[in-house]
């Protein structure tokens, strides 16, 4: 099918859809042109196959030695937590 043809085509069951299926479509075709967004750059790439492979080796860091670092502790995260 030629483009126009396709774009044409999808012109005419867009116009047969009712308005809360056509919401839905549009929110569809929102989400396939927002897709570059969860995309990840090769910098975040490289950042989480070297945690895999990190974790592959080590044991895990308990949450609450993370925190400690960060001179925290488990109460300030549960406040943290519920916070709006």
């Amino acid at each position: 099918m030629a483009a126009n043809t396709l774009e044409a085509k999808a012109h005419e069951l867009l116009d047969r859809l009712a308005p809360g299926q056509l919401a839905a479509v549009v929110h569809l075709l929102e989400a396939f042109l927002d897709e570059d967004g969860d995309t990840l750059s090769p910098a975040e790439a490289k950042a989480i196959a070297e945690a895999d492979e990190w974790s592959k080796n080590n044991d895990p860091i308990p949450h609450g030695q993370v925190l400690a670092e960060f001179g925290l502790t488990m109460t300030d995260w549960e406040r943290m937590s519920r916070e709006p």
